[in-house]
């Protein structure tokens, strides 16, 4: 259980939990108030460590101090999780209350209290997967609205796939005409072998540029950070499907991949591919203001350019004996266009297998010993293992299709997202963790919110880096069943 006994019966169960909290010690020290976003004071001290932030609460008012910008926003963040968890304990207390007078204004009774906390790990993300299945604008909102009441900074959107293309780029229409819809969509998991059913639904969306640069400044006033994620030279059907002569055979015509599973489609080595990298990215970069651009880097099968005379022949030219060394000069590339702009590529682990760029940071997304392998290369890291972070997977044995296997939420809570031995040298390069929820199983919105919830909460736990005993974060996710349906969240119910 945890060490400071006060927390057991705290007023309110805080997640993640806070390195240090001391509540007051009756109700006449609570803060009443009908604004409190509106009547609290904020403040940056430069003498305060970077990282840290405290908030103090009493019967006359609230403050947040914080040692930077990036702090303060953590501050709000814990800030408004009080605020939520504050209305509803009154909402149940009035539920249990017989009366026929309702209050004309909200009043908040929040504990007083003393609090000061900082993370453990600067990158506290999740992945999502419009790509796969589009997620409308206010979804994304409301997503990113829960995520920075548990503090989790870093949205990664995959918006480019096989199976759809899902932003603008000036000067290539067709990409958003044609590479973000499918005219089906293969049902359940797919068997590879004509068995397949299909739903006849055509599918799709986009995001405008506007949009984006919206969507981008109401996660940075919320603290959260926007990376852009789009798969280059592999994952790229959708995107060939638009402009055939960014494939290696310019003369076929491609359909936007309607099944899951890798596709043999990956952009060709003409002068017109590199072009468009360039382009898109450029263009990423002047939209997102994440200093960060992830463009995947694994899954780019070597057959096509194995087949085609123009890889073959470009490869000479370059002076190389493998086709896997033509990945290895689109990842350079991409490197070199993004770090022009100002930003760092970030790749998969499974990209390692080429040459990649010192300055890049590594997603490591297969077992928590893919951080080990990254970091001992010299490269940032973000832990991102699926076998315990990766929420697409199915709850339990009796859910629809998902991905397997099962990861329960008992299983997350328990889970060790990062190698338990890791030099204090290596252990300096591990910039956080993410989960991930890739979309092939997830097609809407709330969907997403069942399987993210309450599952995400727990890596945001995990994600923040302070210590609680394992059962007693359970006891409080139960608390917060209620937070999240306050916040709009469609949650699965947590199961004894």
């Amino acid at each position: 259980m945890s060490t400071k006994p006060e927390l057991n019966t705290a007023p309110l169960p805080l997640i993640p939990e806070p390195v240090s909290v001391r509540f007051g010690n009756t109700p006449a020290e609570d803060w009443v108030t009908s604004d409190p976003f509106g009547e609290v004071t904020v403040g940056v001290n430069k003498d305060v460590p970077r990282t840290d932030f405290s908030i103090t609460i009493h019967k006359k008012g609230a403050s947040i101090t914080a040692g930077s910008e990036a702090a303060l926003a953590d501050g709000r963040n814990a800030f408004a999780q009080i605020v939520h968890l504050s209305a509803v304990r009154s909402q149940l207390a009035a539920a249990a209350t017989v009366t026929t007078e309702q209050p004309s204004d909200p009043t908040y009774r929040i504990p007083a209290l003393t609090l000061n906390d900082s993370p453990k790990h600067a990158w506290r993300g999740l992945l999502v997967d419009p790509a796969r299945h589009f997620l409308p604008v206010e979804d994304l909102k409301r997503l990113i609205t829960v995520m920075a009441v548990y503090r989790l900074n870093v949205l990664h959107l995959n918006l480019t796939d096989d199976q759809g293309w899902r932003f603008e780029v000036s000067g290539y229409p067709r990409l958003t005409e044609v590479g973000a819809w499918r005219e089906r969509t293969v049902e359940g998991t797919p068997q590879f072998e004509g068995e397949d059913t299909f739903t006849e639904d055509r599918h799709g969306g986009f995001y405008t540029q506007d949009e984006l640069r919206e969507l981008v400044q109401y996660a940075r006033s919320r603290g959260v950070t926007l990376v852009p994620g789009v798969n280059l030279p592999g994952h790229a059907q959708a995107a060939i499907a638009a402009y055939p002569n960014l494939g290696n055979f310019p003369e076929r015509q491609l359909l936007v991949r309607e099944t899951w599973g890798v596709s043999d489609h990956v952009l060709g080595t003409s002068e017109a591919s590199f072009q468009f990298v360039r382009d898109v990215l450029e263009q990423v970069a002047e939209i997102f203001d994440s200093p960060f651009v992830h463009v995947g880097g694994e899954d780019a099968p070597l057959t096509e350019w194995e087949r085609s005379p123009e890889a073959r022949t470009r490869r000479e030219e370059w002076g190389y004996s493998r086709e896997s060394e033509i990945l290895g000069r689109f990842i350079t590339f991409a490197g070199e266009v993004l770090r022009d702009k100002g930003k760092r590529l970030a790749v998969w682990d499974s990209a390692a297998l080429v040459r990649i760029p010192d300055d890049a940071i590594v997603l490591a997304g297969g077992e928590p010993k893919g951080v080990k392998a990254a970091t001992s290369r010299g490269f940032q890291t973000v832990a991102a293992p699926e076998s315990v972070l990766g929420l697409d997977r199915v709850q339990s044995r009796n859910e629809p299709a998902g991905a397997h296997p099962v990861l329960s939420l008992e299983d997350v809570l328990k889970a060790s997202p990062l190698p338990k031995k890791l030099s204090d040298e290596h252990g300096k390069l591990v910039l956080g963790i993410e989960a991930t929820a890739f979309g092939q199983f997830i097609p809407t919105a709330r969907h997403l919110e069942y399987m993210l919830f309450p599952r995400l909460v727990a890596v945001a736990q995990h994600a923040w880096g302070s210590s609680i005993d394992t059962e007693e974060l359970h006891e409080r996710l139960r608390a917060h069943e209620a937070l999240l349906a306050h916040l709009g969240v469609e949650s699965r119910k947590i199961l004894d």
